[in-house]
């Protein structure tokens, strides 16, 4: 039978089917003459399609009746008996016979009409045998399957699970050999988790995965990327989770039956297998999943139940603790206390013998100061030995030995034995603060009856609270016997205070006049003899709130500056501004009434808290002028008479003053601007002031946050020869690059900041500006403006070549302008700070001549290079009436040229002036028609030396 025909009978045993097929042969071809050869072939949906040849038929018969089957024609040579009919149950039949002689026309329809009903019968048997061995092989299947779905039900681990469904497969299919792989598709990797034969093998390490290529099994390959049939006898199914292959079943018979059509039954057990496996698995690790979890709840349990014995042992450690701190507090008696605390001890441990051990008083011994002994009824004191005791004093650690432990120190010499021999031993130290005081100890006789390491920590931990408890109740006792002894000390005490008292009581009547002298002068001026500020500002909260609360009058405070004072302390001397200052102090009391309030605020100020009932403002001036005049009038100090004279600035109260202070502020702001107009008058504090005063604090902080952050800017101003025009320096020009405001001059800050100080680190910011600019440029020379206040101390030129050094910057191309007041004020330290300067080669220029002292003395006595004529005679030199002010200009051009300094003229605005100043012989000029002040961009963009002045 041929291969195709033994697919199609697979499930109805291919030995019957040949049996029935060569049966119905032998009848139809003794139907024919002897030596014909008979062939059939059909086409059945349960049988499939498969063809059929007698012995002895060839090739060509074989190949006619397949093509009769489809529908083509045979030749007429042939002497076949051809005949193809499609019986009812859908069947195709084809029978051809091939007789060896022509065969009549009634025997060849008799047999076609005999070849048809046999063919068909038999084809008939043939489905009916395959359908009942179709059903067999279901059902063993469907038990076969079963079974594999009832393996994840036992008690089986996969590698069983997998040897039990090599074994069903070996009797459903006959399968000898089975592999079953794992498969992680996203790795592309496997692993081996079953091979053998017999359903009896597996692999060495089924855990091993190795990638796809390592496995070198082409079958396997095949069947796990879909690339056809495996070859080899294998047959195999992949395995699917969801949609995805992940792994592989395949299986071969030893005797080369092709299991290729039963693969719809191993596709069927695959998934049985796959579902089982997963619930194996599942299994398995829900089972591991509880035991690891019955042993994390043992393990917590477990040490629940040791928490809850180790609370419970704390429990009463804490009440043993307790009962011990109380003991120190209640009982009456030493001996009472040592009794209590053996019992404490007793519910802890085993304390049938123990004893309480302390250093005597001269630390040369012990005393026993309890003990309770089955053998020792009593322990004497004794000098420092060898016992455990002292051993564990010395060390200062607990101490627990058994017998044989015992005997080991003894051997070693370490300790000494007294009395009856323990068969455990357990002390531990008595501490006061860190020093070892004693010992407790308790022992066994018995040698069944051990203490244990948490005995020995029990009962250093309870030590502790012993130590210091002994150390309450020694304390005690003794406070008990210093407060008999403090009662006798202080009846006889008493006596004694008694007396002191009247000498204490005499002291504190002179300390009291001495509180109000301290008082008096914590509130007074030491040298006139009037309030000082912190009296007036008392003064001034009580009148405030009495006019608030309208019943007070209405008042005024007079900001009085006397004019000048410095001179007269610089000229004849502090003694006698002393003096002046105390005459003043007398006229002022004198011109005020009783309830008025003069007071000195230091210095050369005063102030005076006057009423102005009713005429308010007139009658503050009033005051004022009539101050004025008795100031005006003459005074002889130290046998000179003087005129003295002040300025007053009036602040009246109003309901907007809250405070003392603010008044004082006002008064004080209307005296700086009595000042500037001019001195020796009195002005009233205005609205228009109180905004000056906000302008200029809101300036000030301005200022200061400019400082911080650098918002100060040079700008150059050229000099230049007046013979040719040719640029020689430049002149650095503060400018302010404001916030708010923009670009302001100096005249608008500069007055604010030498009154608050700022301005001397205004000009460092522009002298390091300025000395980074001339390390930028290549020629001429850059002047700064110096204030005298910078003379004034000693390491300003010394900061000045520091920043020079820094900014590789030389120092022959800086120079330096001072003005003639710098040249007064402290002229030695000056003196020293120019020739300094010279030293180095920074040049000095005395700027705007002629407007000051303008001593000619200074022009020799400083290093002077060059003066700076001022503008004010510059602009002077063509007005009406100015041949004054050129023959002034000639003077001090020719002193200069004589003494062989230099001149710039400053403040040139005029072709004319120009050349006016070029005929007297000035060397150099500088203004707006010779050039303006330029940012540095554009003054290092020039070149020195080579531009001309236009």
């Amino acid at each position: 039978m041929a291969d195709s025909q033994q697919q199609a009978f697979a499930g109805c045993g291919a030995a019957g089917a040949e049996a029935l097929l060569a049966r119905m042969g032998a009848a139809l071809g003794g139907l024919l003459p002897s030596g014909g050869a008979v062939a059939l072939a059909w086409d059945d949906a349960l049988l499939g399609r498969g063809e059929w040849a007698a012995a002895g038929a060839d090739d060509p018969l074989r190949t006619a009746v397949r093509g009769l089957l489809d529908g083509a024609s045979l030749p007429p040579a042939l002497g076949h008996l051809p005949h193809a009919y499609w019986c009812e149950e859908g069947t195709g039949i084809a029978l051809l016979a091939a007789p060896p002689m022509p065969v009549p026309d009634p025997q060849r329809q008799a047999w076609l009409a005999a070849a048809r009903m046999l063919a068909g019968t038999t084809l008939a048997r043939l489905r009916q045998d395959g359908r009942l061995a179709g059903l067999e092989q279901a059902g063993r299947l469907q038990a076969a399957l079963l079974e594999i779905a009832g393996l994840a039900a036992g008690d089986l681990d996969v590698r069983r699970l997998l040897r039990r469904f090599h074994g069903i497969l070996h009797a459903l299919m006959g399968v000898d050999a089975c592999r079953v792989v794992d498969y992680d598709a996203e790795g592309d990797r496997l692993r081996v988790l079953y091979s053998g034969p017999d359903g009896a093998g597996e692999p060495a390490d089924p855990e091993r995965w190795m990638a796809c290529d390592e496995a070198g099994d082409p079958a396997l390959l095949a069947v796990l990327h879909g690339a056809g049939e495996p070859g080899g006898g294998w047959t195999g199914v992949p395995l699917r989770r969801a949609g995805a292959v992940c792994g592989v079943v395949m299986v071969r018979r030893d005797d080369g039956v092709s299991l290729a059509p039963v693969r719809d039954g191993l596709a069927a057990a695959a998934e049985q297998l796959h579902g089982a496996m997963d619930r194996c698995r599942a299994h398995q690790q829900l089972r591991q999943h509880v035991q690891r979890r019955t042993r994390e709840l043992e393990r917590v349990n477990g040490s629940l139940q040791e928490e809850i014995q180790e609370r419970r042992r704390a429990e009463m450690l804490h009440a043993a603790l307790f009962r011990i701190s109380e003991l120190a507090m209640s009982c009456g008696s030493q001996e009472q206390f040592h009794a209590e605390l053996h019992g404490v001890i007793g519910g802890l441990l085993d304390a049938r013998n123990f004893y309480i051990a302390l250093v005597n008083e001269q630390r040369d011994g012990l005393d026993f100061v309890y003990s309770v002994d089955e053998f020792n009824r009593v322990w004497a004191s004794r000098p420092f030995s060898d016992g455990l005791t002292e051993y564990t004093i010395r060390t200062g650690q607990p101490l627990l030995v058994t017998r044989d432990q015992i005997n080991r120190l003894v051997a070693e010499g370490k300790v000494r034995q007294f009395g009856a021999e323990s068969q455990c031993w357990l002390g531990v130290p008595l501490f006061d603060d860190h020093e070892v005081v004693g010992a407790i100890a308790v022992q066994s006789y018995d040698p069944d009856a051990r203490f244990t390491q948490y005995d020995q920590r029990l009962l250093a931990f309870v030590a502790r609270s012993i130590g210091n408890s002994l150390n309450r109740q020694r304390d005690r006792n003794r406070l008990l016997q210093a407060h008999a002894e403090l009662e006798r000390r202080v009846a006889e005490r008493t006596r004694e205070l008694g007396q002191v008292n009247q000498k204490l009581l005499a002291q504190i009547g002179e300390r009291m006049r001495v509180e109000q002298r301290m008082t008096y002068l914590a509130t007074h001026d030491v040298l006139t003899g009037l309030p000082n500020r912190m009296h007036l500002l008392e003064k001034l909260e009580r009148a405030i709130e009495q006019a608030l609360l309208g019943s007070g009058p209405e008042f005024a405070l007079l900001f009085l500056d006397l004019d000048r004072f410095k001179w007269i302390n610089d000229s004849i001397g502090h003694a006698a501004g002393d003096q002046m200052l105390v005459e003043v102090a007398q006229r002022l009391v004198g011109m005020l009434r009783s309830e008025d309030v003069v007071a000195r605020l230091g210095g050369d100020e005063f102030a005076l808290l006057v009423r102005c009932e009713g005429a308010g403002v007139e009658a503050a001036m009033e005051v004022g002028r009539r101050l004025l005049r008795a100031l005006e009038q003459s005074m002889w100090v130290q046998g000179r008479e003087l005129f003295p004279s002040g300025s007053i600035g009036i602040a009246l109260w109003s309901p907007h003053y809250a405070s003392g202070a603010e008044l004082l502020r006002d008064a004080d702001a209307a005296m700086y601007r009595a000042k500037g107009m001019g001195q020796d008058r009195c002005v009233v504090f205005d609205a228009a002031m109180r905004e000056q005063s906000l302008r200029s604090l809101e300036l000030e902080a301005d200022l200061r946050r400019a400082i911080n952050n650098n918002d100060f800017v040079p700008f150059y101003q050229p000099i230049v020869s007046l013979v040719d025009g040719r640029v020689i320096g430049h002149e650095a020009l503060l400018r302010w690059q404001h916030e708010g405001r923009g670009l302001l001059l100096p005249g608008e800050f500069i007055g604010l900041g030498e009154e608050s100080g700022l301005i001397e680190q205004v000009d460092w910011l522009m002298y390091e500006q300025v000395v980074r600019d001339l390390a930028d440029s290549t020629a001429g020379y850059l002047s700064v403006n110096v204030s005298p206040r910078h003379f004034r101390s000693p390491e300003f030129a010394a900061r000045l070549f520091g920043l020079l050094d820094a900014a590789g910057a030389p120092a022959e191309r800086l120079r330096v302008e001072i003005t003639e007041e710098a040249l007064l004020d402290a002229a030695p330290r000056t003196l020293r700070a120019l020739h300094h300067l010279r030293e180095r080669g920074v040049l000095v220029q005395l700027d705007d001549f002629g407007t000051g002292y303008s001593a000619l003395s200074y022009l020799h006595r400083f290093p002077i290079s060059a003066l700076k004529i001022d503008r004010s005679f510059v602009a002077g030199l063509h007005a009406h009436a100015g041949k004054s002010t050129q023959a002034l200009v000639e003077g001090v051009v020719s002193l200069a040229r004589t003494l062989g300094i230099q001149t710039i003229g400053e403040g040139i605005e005029e072709q004319r002036q120009w050349h006016t100043l070029l005929e007297m012989g000035c060397d150099y000029g500088q203004g707006y028609l010779l050039g303006y002040p330029v940012p540095r961009q554009t003054m290092l963009q020039q070149a020195p030396g080579g531009s001309k002045a236009r």
